[in-house]
């Protein structure tokens, strides 16, 4: 991107949680590693009566929170690009200062960082107050609605008032290095190809743990439950990165409808794969890094008869020609032992085994870590010194750190670049979050029409125990082999 590229970033829910810990640190790196303009503005909107000087020491008190570094002169630089007005959302009048204070003849980015019932309310807000125009752009942040009625509502809305290419569905996963880089060994290597498939490919795992818990934002993660917050977005765009066929160009509207035929391949659920298939669980009080913490029906706001989930694990498959028959397991979780995002890809035994391999839960297998690290690592044995032909697991690894020998940005970062760039490509259609709505919607009606709780699982743990016995016999979490 030009450095120089000017543009004003407004953003919605500027005390919220994601703002302070994801959407700041990310511009303030992009800042010190000049890839934005020194002179775009951030507006930060809110209802509480900050003065700019309170916002910013609010920012920085929760930089400081979150373990993350201010270098004192790049900080004060940095907080000079950042602005604060008090706007309530669902006030009309409010914008009006708001549409004084912006630069319309430069780029207008809209960061919708809210609940998503606000989506509808600040889009006609911003239309009432002319601020639709042809340099803005709008940025929603999943999850979009509840279910695929409000998700669609919220989308036909928004429509209305911005053109499909102002309109930027964010999901961070896609930005990340990690992400991009499965996309180019797939489809940029002819030797991966040959077996990207059910002859050679056993099973797939998916997996995003987290070791926090809900923190402050007990009372909206009341309403949304693991599932929505992660599962329909996140781990579904995973898994169409890893099955989709090979898109004839990088062009945003081909990469989207191959996603969106994996999306329309997905098994869909019926009474025996619900009961069998899906697995929710709830945190209990335990130990994260030998300190203890409260369990789910203990944290702020949350009803104690609350029966949301804060881990989902399921089963699934692609139905058609390339992935028949091979199974996808997909889960996530708060309060678990680490903090961890990886897919791994398992591959079958060979059919005779002329070594002695006196390992029993080993397996071929390609791990694409998206956090802590963006790296990937190939597993295989290899012969160990000495005239016995004994075999020992060995892996290559793949550090983009190293490899690229230079800085490697954070998911929010790039697609905050993206769009100033005016790119679709690492963004969602409303087709694909519908069908993936529909494609959920019979997990979340068994489960609101259910008087069955979740299963507690201690913090600190691995999750509940039916999540290790949904894999189905021989197969194993990656974490539990050699």
């Amino acid at each position: 991107m030009n450095q120089s590229t000017k543009f004003e970033l407004v953003l919605f829910g500027s005390t919220g949680d994601l703002v302070t810990r994801k959407l700041l640190p990310s511009l303030y790196t992009a800042f010190i590693n000049k890839t934005i303009s020194s002179s775009c503005r951030i507006i930060a909107l809110g209802r509480k009566e900050y003065t700019r000087k309170d916002y910013i020491k609010f920012v920085s008190a929760k930089f400081l929170d979150n373990n993350l570094s201010l270098e004192n002169d790049l900080w004060i630089k940095f907080s000079e690009l950042i602005f604060y007005l008090q706007v309530e959302a669902n006030k009309s009048s409010d914008y009006i200062k708001l549409n004084q204070f912006l630069n319309k003849d430069i780029i207008n980015i809209y960061y919708l960082s809210t609940a998503p019932d606000l989506f509808t309310i600040i889009c006609t807000n911003l239309a009432i107050n002319n601020l639709n125009h042809k340099n803005s752009r709008i940025i929603l942040e999943k999850p979009i609605g509840n279910n695929l009625k409000s998700s669609r509502e919220i989308n036909e809305h928004v429509k209305k008032i911005f053109r499909e290419e102002q309109i930027f569905r964010i999901d961070h996963y896609l930005g990340k290095e990690s992400v991009q880089n499965l996309m180019a060994i797939r489809f940029g290597n002819s030797i991966f190809e040959a077996f990207w498939n059910r002859q050679w490919i056993s099973s797939i795992q998916i997996t995003i743990a987290e070791k926090i818990g809900v923190s402050s934002r007990g009372g909206f993660y009341n309403q949304i439950g693991a599932l929505r917050d992660m599962l329909q977005n996140h781990l579904l765009q995973l898994l169409c990165i890893v099955a989709m066929e090979s898109p004839i160009s990088m062009d945003a509207d081909v990469i989207r409808k191959e996603k969106l035929k994996v999306l329309q391949s997905l098994k869909p659920f019926n009474k025996a794969t619900l009961n069998n298939y899906v697995v929710r669980g709830q945190y209990q009080e335990g130990l994260i890094d030998g300190q203890k913490v409260c369990g789910f029906l203990s944290e702020e706001n949350i009803p104690q008869d609350s029966t949301t989930e804060t881990y989902v694990a399921l089963k699934t498959e692609v139905q058609n020609w390339r992935w028949s028959g091979v199974p996808f397991y997909l889960r996530t979780g708060k309060r678990l032992e680490t903090h961890n995002a990886e897919i791994v890809i398992f591959f079958k035994e060979l059919p005779i085994k002329i070594f002695p391999n006196k390992i029993s839960n080993f397996s071929n297998r390609m791990v694409i870590k998206l956090q802590p690290d963006d790296e990937i690592k190939l597993y295989f044995l290899s012969k160990e010194p000495g005239e016995e032909n004994n075999l020992k697991p060995v892996f290559l690894d793949l550090n983009f750190t190293k490899v690229a020998n230079k800085r490697i940005m954070e998911g929010y970062e790039r697609l905050l670049i993206e769009i100033i760039k005016g790119r679709l490509e690492l963004f969602l259609s409303q087709e694909e979050q519908e069908v993936a709505w529909k494609w959920v919607e019979p997990i979340l009606d068994k489960w609101k029409n259910s008087k069955e709780k979740p299963e507690q699982y201690i913090s600190g743990s691995r999750g509940p125990f039916s999540g290790d016995t949904l894999l189905e016999k021989g197969f194993l979490w990656h974490e539990q082999i050699i």
